[in-house]
């Protein structure tokens, strides 16, 4: 279950960065990129933002050993 919950975050960064790129590069040559390429990009780096501070949350918790 771990192993693909680590798999999910993988792909969806590459994801994420895909669809940078292409945003990006619509604007460097000039085209007007599809309006929902911005909102899928926010939701994609929301949902590994709220991943990330979970991850450094249980850390924190965690007991030293």
């Amino acid at each position: 279950m771990n192993r693909t919950f680590e798999l999910t975050r993988v792909w969806a960064a590459i994801t994420g960065l895909a669809l940078a790129l292409w945003f990006f590069g619509c604007l460097y040559l000039g085209l007007k990129p599809a309006a929902v390429l911005p909102l899928l990009i926010g939701g994609i780096g929301g949902f590994e933002f709220v991943l990330f501070t979970q991850d450094l949350w249980i850390r924190h918790r965690r007991p030293s050993r």
